[in-house]
């Protein structure tokens, strides 16, 4: 899985990205190094059932990025892109604009995942995953803007979760405990 390093260039269209087919992607990289092959193994798997899930409901098909990265690099792409300095557990490039087809790259900050899952009481994993899903479901056309909409995706979120076999996760710790 091994992908050239972008981490420089703006987030935009790889060669990659013009995925077809009917499956969605999730393609993971760990710029921290500090996932463990047990910690990365649980999360591409848990990855690719919520992939099959939200293809078999919303026909999502195409590929996600995602790049997992520490405080700083999220400080710093926040930043450059969002004109706000302070750090954010995802950001998502969305590419293509076509649900149902998802063309996007996306930051996640494992810093903040595993300060929300402190919170909360679950695995950083498990609010890693979390945050994937998120960004796919914005690509989607899921919208979190205000308060009902807030309330529907994330409950959307651990519907799909839930039907992944991993459990609800905004809402209440579900009963797959991940690391």
């Amino acid at each position: 899985m091994d992908e050239p390093d972008r981490s420089s260039e703006p987030p935009g269209r790889s060669s990659a990205a013009e995925a077809s087919g009917t499956a969605l992607r999730v393609e993971l990289r760990d710029a921290t190094t500090r996932l463990t092959g047990s910690d990365r193994a649980w999360l591409d798997g848990a990855c690719a059932r919520v992939a099959s899930v939200l293809a078999a409901r919303f026909g999502a098909r195409g590929e996600l990025r995602v790049r997992v990265v520490d405080d700083g690099e999220m400080s710093a792409a926040h930043a450059r892109w969002s004109g706000d300095p302070s750090t954010t557990d995802v950001l998502t490039f969305d590419l293509s604009g076509r649900a149902p087809e998802v063309d996007a790259d996306v930051y996640a900050c494992l810093d903040e995942a595993e300060r929300q899952a402190r919170e909360r009481g679950h695995g950083h994993l498990r609010e890693l995953l979390l945050y994937v899903l998120h960004a796919a479901l914005h690509c989607l056309g899921h919208d979190d803007g205000d308060e009902t909409s807030y309330r529907r995706m994330h409950e959307t979120e651990d519907q799909v979760l839930e039907a992944a076999g991993i459990g609800a996760t905004f809402g209440a710790v579900g009963t797959e405990r991940a690391p």
